[in-house]
């Protein structure tokens, strides 16, 4: 498998998403993110062709969860967060002190926050699930437009 590998997917039926760009290397996938035009060629490689098949069944409504190996660039504690992120189940929401307190990082919620908003795994590990501890729908790096419609489409 190639190295350094590059993809690209555009949700069906909605522009309110736009462009997903996919980066992979041999040990998985190291971003999905929200990008505005496709910023070189792409070079897929297996884990993107694969990401791009489980993205397309879950905006299709048809995957709750995504089984793909996964190869982010963090530190410990922000690896930690998104593991955490990852078991937040689908259509459900949590906010930033429920995580902390699932890491045993009592108080920790800006730190929670920050490695959130770190996350380069979009969808596929689901920051868009984690609000306010009210309930508002705080930041999001692709946007609160896109973190709404994820929210709405997991909702039904």
């Amino acid at each position: 498998m190639t190295d350094d590998a590059l993809d690209y997917y555009r949700p069906p039926e909605t522009e309110a998403l736009g462009l997903i760009r996919l980066s992979a290397k041999e040990a998985g996938l190291t971003e999905i993110a929200f990008v505005l035009e496709e910023d070189a060629p792409p070079r897929p490689n297996a884990h993107t062709e694969q990401a791009r098949a489980q993205l397309a069944e879950y905006f299709a409504g048809r995957r709750r969860a995504f089984d793909l190996p996964l190869a982010p660039q963090g530190t410990d504690f922000q690896r930690r967060v998104w593991q955490a992120l990852a078991t937040i189940p689908f259509g459900e929401t949590r906010c930033y002190a429920e995580i902390a307190e699932q890491l045993g990082c009592r108080g920790g919620q800006r730190a929670v926050g920050a490695a959130n908003g770190k996350n380069p795994l979009a969808i596929v590990v689901p920051c868009h699930r984690v609000i306010g501890s009210d309930g508002r729908l705080t930041g999001y790096a692709g946007g609160i437009g896109r973190k709404q419609w994820l929210l709405a489409h997991e909702a039904g």
